[in-house]
């Protein structure tokens, strides 16, 4: 993948828990600071967002809950007396 170089500013206590994060997981500032740009933009994309509502929804609703068929009955009873 391409890549090219940017210039930016940053507060001298972010660039020392950089530095920190960096050594203590053995990675590349260069690395943490592109994995964490990525996944900002990618919260931030509407249509990344609601790709993960729906992966979640359908997760979810593959899900069978234990009590499940109790508390099904229990409302098919409830509305139709």
């Amino acid at each position: 993948m391409a890549s090219s170089t940017s210039s930016f500013r940053i507060t001298d206590e972010l660039k020392a828990q950089l530095e920190a994060t960096a050594h203590r997981m053995n990675k590349g500032k260069n690395r943490i600071i592109n994995e964490a740009l990525k996944e900002y933009l990618d919260r931030h994309n509407p249509e990344w967002l609601r790709a993960e509502a729906r992966r979640q929804s359908l997760l979810a609703s593959k899900h069978k809950w234990k009590d499940e068929e109790f508390w099904e009955k229990l409302g098919a009873e409830t509305w139709d007396e």
